[in-house]
């Protein structure tokens, strides 16, 4: 019995525990949580700032408790690790900057390199640099924001989309990153943000594999910065090409929206490319996007079963077990399925309580919640790199596979779409 409970006080299971109350409070009082304000020039935004660093102090002070680890100076380090993060946050706020797909992780990294590379990391920020901790807790707190009644708006050529892209590209990104001597594990993130979703997959597939954090961050940004043209990009190649090929202008804008929606990796990025083509366009291709998230838990399910197989020293196999597939699955996964389920359920009941407006909560304050700490992650991990380590030879070899594995993305779902939105659900209506 005490070793059953000394199991559950290790940091994955730790972290689903100090995220429940999180996801308590996203549930029952969304309308009346704080958020981070895009201004600080009223009072209220002050007010929302230092709720949320009180819920983050809590957080961080239960998680060190239960893991035993030492708590002293933990406040001023992370209120430091706090206004980086809200910086990166607010200016991922500005409204030339949402438009591209910039999300505030881009510029967290890039705040925590500054503060590393310009200046020496001084001894009482260390404490609350916990990037590993952070990130654990924000994707637990992504699953809220998995609803599966996204694949259902979906339909069935939506799902099979999602499968099949998600499928296709992350093998033959995986195979390609292999090919270019990308290390094991950094060619699953860079395969899972490919193929899925772009940042939340990486990070996710990240904490499963166990990949580096700072190769983490390198392929989070190519993500965040490729995402860019891509967005002018796809609605100038459906405009050209789809046109040529089907004669109904419903099915060019559904064929350009399942294309646009399974080729950029941001959300915010799909929205902003699909609606250059047209009000159909946009509606197919966010829920093309919203299929394809949901899969990223079947992903770092087989992730972890893979790697199961797999010896500690090297790339031998051994026999998988059960025993073996549960002490490598992260514990912290359960969470985020958990917490997908629960809140896929409260929203198909009507269990949500309406917040000021009277509206039924949507996930948008778990949201809230995963990214406020996938930023402080990622100034955390930013305190720790180093640019040299990004400018590095390997690192060079990720940007080719990316850019390759993200081409063969760009082909594979044109195809499919075409098949699928062009050919089948025509023929099918």
């Amino acid at each position: 019995m005490k070793k059953f409970c000394e199991g559950l006080r290790t940091e994955d299971w730790v972290v689903v525990w100090v995220s429940i109350p999180l996801l308590l409070l996203a549930a029952l009082v969304p309308g009346r949580l704080p958020a981070v304000p895009a201004t600080l020039a009223t009072g209220a935004a002050w007010g929302n700032i230092a709720v949320l660093l009180l819920v983050v102090l809590a957080v961080l002070y239960a998680g060190m408790a239960l893991l035993r680890r030492p708590m002293k100076g933990l406040f001023p380090s992370l209120a430091a690790v706090f206004l980086l993060s809200l910086v990166a946050q607010m200016i991922a706020k500005i409204p030339a900057v949402s438009y591209y797909g910039f999300e505030s992780v881009f510029f967290s990294v890039l705040l925590g390199l500054l503060v590393r590379n310009v200046w020496r990391l001084p001894e009482w920020m260390k404490p609350a640099v916990q990037g590993e901790f952070f990130i654990k807790i924000g994707v637990v707190c992504l699953g809220a924001t998995i609803l599966f009644s996204d694949v259902m708006r979906s339909g069935v050529f939506g799902l099979v989309q999602a499968c099949l892209v998600v499928a296709v590209v992350w093998f033959f990104a995986y195979w390609t990153a292999r090919r270019m001597k990308v290390d094991r594990r950094s060619a699953m993130i860079l395969s899972s943000g490919v193929s899925i979703c772009g940042v939340s997959a990486c990070i996710t597939a990240a904490r499963v594999a166990g990949g580096d954090d700072r190769k983490l961050s390198y392929i989070v940004s190519l993500v965040l910065i490729v995402v860019v043209p891509m967005i002018y990009l796809m609605p100038w190649l459906a405009g050209q090409v789809l046109p040529l090929l089907f004669d109904d202008p419903q099915t060019v804008q559904e064929v350009a929206g399942a294309w646009i929606g399974g080729t950029i990796d941001t959300t915010s990025g799909v929205a902003a490319s699909s609606t250059i083509v047209g009000e159909t366009a946009n509606q197919h291709a966010v829920i093309i996007k919203a299929a394809q998230n949901v899969l990223i838990g079947v992903v770092a399910f087989f992730i972890a079963l893979y790697l199961s197989t797999r010896s500690e020293g090297g790339e031998g196999e051994r026999r998988p077990s059960l025993g073996i597939v549960w002490e490598k699955f992260p514990k912290f996964i359960i969470g985020f399925v958990a917490a997908s389920l629960l809140f896929s359920l409260c929203q198909s009941c009507g269990f949500f309580v309406p917040d000021a407006k009277g509206k039924l909560a949507e996930p948008g304050a778990a949201k809230m919640f995963s990214t406020v700490f996938f930023s402080l992650a990622f100034v955390c991990i930013g305190l720790d790199t180093r640019l040299k380590e990004i400018v590095s030879k390997e690192n060079r070899n990720v940007m080719a596979a990316f850019l390759t594995a993200q081409a063969w993305n760009i082909v594979v779902t044109f195809l499919i779409a075409c098949l699928l939105f062009g050919v089948l659900k025509p023929m099918w209506a």
